[in-house]
């Protein structure tokens, strides 16, 4: 199976969906409806204009496009918030770009994110240095 193009959305919740509960992706999701709960995935996370998205965000980028943002937000990689994006809650992620019109509430932390995967290839990476008897 050839591997998507890296700007291929592979999901959307368009405008005038809802959705409520916990979301679990691979590639590249849109949201431009409303969604309550959780989402976490190792990939790209895009809110578009006009979404309403109140979630426990764990991903590896989320790219706020416009709407509105309430709940902490997590990423491994990055986070972009573009104008006229929202975003009330924290955040945390190794590399951030704010927009000049953005309303942001809450406090930010840069460094990098810990994952259960990066802890266990630590370990082992760890083991391979250690002098054989």
């Amino acid at each position: 199976m050839d591997a998507l193009p890296a700007t291929e959305i592979t999901a959307l919740l368009g405008r005038g969906t809802r959705f409520e509960g916990k979301l679990y992706f691979e590639g590249r999701v849109r949201i431009d409806g409303l969604f309550k709960g959780e989402i976490k995935s190792d990939d790209t996370l895009i809110i578009g204009d006009g979404a309403e998205v109140h979630a426990e965000i764990d991903v590896a980028t989320v790219i706020v496009r416009g709407g509105v943002v309430h709940g902490n937000v997590r990423a491994s990689q990055a986070i972009e918030i573009h104008a006229p994006g929202k975003l009330v809650g924290n955040i945390h992620s190794p590399s951030l770009f704010i927009e000049r019109g953005v309303e942001f509430q809450g406090s930010c932390r840069m460094d990098a994110v810990e994952t259960t995967s990066a802890d266990t290839r630590g370990s082992s990476r760890d083991m391979a240095s250690q002098p054989r008897a």
